[in-house]
């Protein structure tokens, strides 16, 4: 059986609607916090089970006899994270899981100045002193991130936000395809895969010309001072700074040809995303 963890969310959702096309239902489970959520899924014939990573019990009836395992990363950052990585990955093994798949980042890195990144890394790390077989899809950021970071540009006509770098935006949908891909073929990948991204690096004020060119309105990108961000943002302003700080390190830029290999064409582009506002 394949288990998906967060399957009521974007990703989770979108990797069983594309494993619904290559396996039985009955061969499918999904771990969510609110089986009522996922009746949808129920009726179709996929096994519901309630799964909290803050709750090994729960883990443990909903991985029951699941031969892969996809692990959605907990939404969180620091040691609740970490924690809850640590709850799913014993309860897979205890549960007899053959092999885990992880929603991992491009950008994992230990001494990334963007604080997931350095969660994802220490995942990473547990899932390979797990013994279990594993997979991290190094999945770049979600195009629809753009639209946040975008923020009310196109009634400003600016998008004003710190330094930034590049980014080979993914596509939810591609990224669900390609999830769904490994983990029913389970020789395809060892370990990290290599990076997942879009066919091409954005920047910020790339984003703001294809706003600009989309909405017919004009849209300037703007450079403010960290000060300024954190004065107009508050608290979360430092985990988006430290984003803007890894962009700038080149830690999302790489264009890499993975992705398209595994779905067999193009990635959609950020263009494609943002044109379906």
């Amino acid at each position: 059986m394949l288990v998906v963890t967060g399957a009521t969310g974007l990703l989770g959702g979108a990797v069983v609607e594309r494993l619904l096309g290559k396996a039985p239902a009955t061969e499918i489970g999904v771990s969510v916090r609110d089986p009522a959520k996922a009746t949808a899924l129920a009726d179709r014939g996929v096994r519901v089970r309630r799964g909290d990573y803050d709750d090994a019990a729960s883990l443990a009836h909903a991985f029951e006899g699941a031969e892969q395992l996809l692990l959605v990363s907990a939404a969180a950052t620091g040691e609740p994270a970490l924690r809850r990585h640590r709850t799913a990955i014993d309860a897979a093994r205890a549960a007899g899981v053959r092999r885990v798949v992880y929603t991992s980042h491009m950008g994992a890195n230990p001494a990334s100045a963007f604080a997931p990144m350095v969660d994802h890394a220490a995942t990473e790390a547990l899932l390979a002193d797990s013994g279990l077989a594993f997979t991290a899809l190094r999945n770049d950021f979600y195009a629809a991130s753009g639209r946040m970071l975008r923020g009310r540009a196109v009634e400003t006509g600016e998008v004003a936000a710190p330094a930034d770098g590049p980014v080979s935006w993914t596509a939810h949908d591609d990224l669900a395809a390609a999830a769904a891909i490994v983990l029913t073929d389970e020789g395809r990948f060892e370990g990290a895969t290599p990076p997942l991204t879009g066919p091409a690096a954005v920047d910020l004020a790339g984003l703001a010309a294809v706003a600009a060119e989309l909405t017919g309105r004009p849209i300037t990108r703007t450079v403010v001072t960290d000060a300024r961000y954190r004065e107009q943002l508050g608290p979360v302003a430092d985990l988006l700074l430290g984003m803007f700080a890894a962009s700038r390190a080149g830690e999302f830029a790489a264009v890499d040809p993975t992705l398209g290999e595994l779905l067999g064409r193009p990635p959609l582009t950020v263009r494609d995303v943002l044109a379906k506002d």
